[in-house]
């Protein structure tokens, strides 16, 4: 039984802590990208009202589109995610965790 249980703790630890120190960094992370994205999208928006630059949204929003097709495609990889569940319970939880004192 302790041949059973000693790596599962070992995985469920790992993982854990994983997903804390990953969820933590991603919030830090994703704070810093926001307000890039902003700061870009407010000097695109300022270079369009004094003319020096032409914004065609339909093509923008087409590549919008195109960037986030890749999410149909999650469910491929889900059959191998369940097949290390401890390890990703534990990351899971570890990652908010992390998201929420990040």
């Amino acid at each position: 039984m302790s041949e059973i249980v000693s790596p599962l703790i070992y995985q469920i630890g790992i993982g854990g802590i994983g997903g804390f120190i990953i969820g933590f960094l991603i919030k830090k992370l994703s704070k810093l990208v926001i307000i890039l994205i902003g700061l870009f999208l407010v000097a695109l928006i300022y270079l369009s009202t004094q003319g020096m630059i032409s914004i065609n949204y339909n093509s923008f929003l087409d590549a919008l589109k195109g960037a986030f097709g890749f999410a149909g495609e999650a469910a491929s990889w889900l059959a191998g995610f369940v097949s290390i569940l401890p390890f990703a319970g534990s990351f899971v939880v570890g990652f908010l965790l992390g998201l929420k004192l990040g």
